[in-house]
């Protein structure tokens, strides 16, 4: 099963629940993690560089 695309807007919206005071940072990483966070960052990064054996 594919995971539907990461919404920017909704992460946002997460984020600024947080800085309103509105949720815990706690309740926030959790929903940026599972909203997709790490997988936008991932590819605004790039491939990662091979490692040296």
């Amino acid at each position: 099963m594919e995971k539907p695309p990461t919404d920017v807007a909704k992460l946002l919206e997460q984020w600024m629940e947080w800085e309103r005071g509105d949720e815990t940072p706690g309740r926030v990483l959790a929903n940026l993690k599972t909203g997709g966070l790490p997988d936008l960052l991932r590819s605004l990064v790039g491939p990662e560089p091979e490692a040296d054996s």
